[in-house]
């Protein structure tokens, strides 16, 4: 298969909804879906299943145990954390081709460890404070769209 223009990583997702929702988000956009363990589903689960509907199929995916193994899978690679925390927002980031977006569990997000707000990797998506965050699949969908739209590579 041809190296995916970007990749999605889902660290630790805990909704299969959201998970089925992002997967149809990857195949739309020709994007590879990532999913690091542990998971707050089983990968048969007819939620994951019935929110990719048939796309599931046609989705380029890969789950791993732990973020060492995907850190060793994509070396090379440039990394974007998204998380509310983080000082830019997504609108400032220049995206590449082959580029990573990570993204965190619903309930916990992405842990402390993996990016601190001041760091040039980690992004945000801007919104009033009266929102606390919005949901994972669209915050994904978001974030994709735009480092497409960066690469004049969304499709007709």
């Amino acid at each position: 298969m041809v190296d995916p223009l970007l990749h999605v990583v889902l660290y630790q997702p805990e909704i299969p909804l959201n998970t089925g929702s992002i997967g149809r988000t990857c195949v739309a956009a020709g994007v590879k879906l990532w999913l690091v363990r542990p998971l707050g589903f089983r990968l048969d689960d007819r939620h994951l299943r019935r929110a990719g509907l048939d796309y599931w199929e046609h989705l380029e995916w890969e789950v791993v145990d732990d973020w060492q193994t995907l850190c060793a899978k994509l070396a090379g690679h440039r990394f974007w954390y998204a998380t509310k925390w983080a000082e830019q927002t997504v609108w400032k980031v220049g995206f590449r081709s082959g580029d990573v977006l990570v993204f965190g569990g619903e309930s916990h997000g992405l842990p402390r460890w993996s990016v601190e707000p001041s760091s040039v990797q980690a992004m945000r998506i801007p919104m009033r404070g009266e929102a606390r965050s919005l949901n994972l699949a669209n915050a994904a969908s978001i974030v994709v769209y735009e480092a497409l739209r960066q690469r004049n590579a969304v499709g007709s």
